[in-house]
């Protein structure tokens, strides 16, 4: 390879590679002529080759059309030529699309990534371990981003189910003494989880997946016993666990399964004088191979700007 060249890998995120390469990689062809680059499709990879301003215009470009096929669900032929040859013309147009190694889920409504260093640290520290605890105030992202990062786990065939839960608290864990039938009691105390799915899936494909219980969303009391393997596991809310419901929610992981722990330990509602499982297993669980910690604060909120501050004030207050 000369000085000036260079060689650079893309994943196609949540798309089948023959929807991209096209037939007999007809638009891979289209590309390499458009862009003089040398792609070569491997698996659900693209390799480009050829000189570094060709090749970085080339990633552009594919940047572009991989965002629009999960947008827009579909391609055609001359899509590929438009993009490419719209690139060719300006290469400084101004492109919808983020770059696809920092992008955790295509939606139907855009993306979802990293907005934060905290939150792009807590998405690599998912990557490389089976086990994270997420611990930050409100509003960093905590569920919002353990959702995605399950959801596109499922999406690519690396688990074949999610499982996302909480402990209620607020209803003594045993919800017998609420009316209603089974959903109507713990709904209130799912919902967060449910209006995290309804951001990434299509409602009706959502539905899908609930009903034939490929995705899960139950109260943390009903994990007893079960063994997850091939799962990705959300336990939401963990600052409001026990010593021992923490223990049994760990030891249900089985065969090729992760789990992402999220919680925020300054909003503990557990009675009084009982420890957080989220504040012991720290200590517990201390420089094991496989298990991570991210500490998000409130420089990671990414919602209302007024919430930042309002988590700096209770700090304040909290340390006089």
């Amino acid at each position: 390879m000369a000085n000036n060249e260079i060689e650079k890998h893309i994943l196609l995120k949540g798309i089948d590679p023959l929807l991209f390469f096209g037939a007999q990689d007809a638009h891979i062809k289209i590309l390499e002529m458009e862009l003089q680059t040398k792609i070569i499709a491997r698996g659900n990879e693209m390799i480009l080759r050829g000189e570094r301003e060709k090749v970085q215009d080339a990633e552009k470009v594919i940047n572009e059309l991989i965002y629009l096929i999960n947008r827009d669900g579909q391609i055609l032929p001359q899509d590929f030529e438009r993009v490419a040859k719209m690139q060719n013309v300006a290469s400084d147009v101004t492109s919808q699309a983020p770059d696809v190694e920092s992008v955790v889920l295509y939606t139907r409504s855009g993306f979802i990534k990293p907005r934060t260093k905290g939150q792009e640290d807590y998405v690599r520290c998912a990557k490389e371990n089976d086990i994270v605890f997420s611990i930050g105030p409100a509003g960093t992202g905590k569920t919002f981003l353990a959702v995605a990062i399950a959801v596109a786990g499922l999406r690519d065939k690396i688990v074949d189910r999610i499982i996302l839960c909480r402990p209620a608290v607020e209803a003594g864990e045993s919800l017998g003494f609420l009316p209603g039938d089974f959903r109507e009691k713990v709904d209130p105390y799912l919902r967060p989880l449910y209006d995290a799915l309804y951001d990434m899936i299509p409602s009706d494909k959502l539905k899908r997946l609930i009903e034939t219980r490929t995705v899960e969303i139950v109260p943390l009391a009903y994990m007893r016993g079960r063994t997850l393997n091939n799962s990705y596991v959300i336990l939401d809310e963990a600052q409001n666990t026990t010593s021992a419901q923490m223990k049994m929610f760990l030891t249900r992981l089985g065969v090729n399964s992760k789990a992402i722990v999220t919680g925020d330990i300054t909003q503990i509602d557990l009675p009084e004088k009982t420890i957080s499982g989220l504040v012991q297993i720290q200590n517990i669980l201390k420089n094991i191979d496989g298990i991570g910690y991210i500490y998000l604060t409130e420089k990671d909120v990414v919602r209302h700007q007024l919430v930042r501050k309002i988590i700096k004030a209770y700090e304040k207050l909290n340390h006089n």
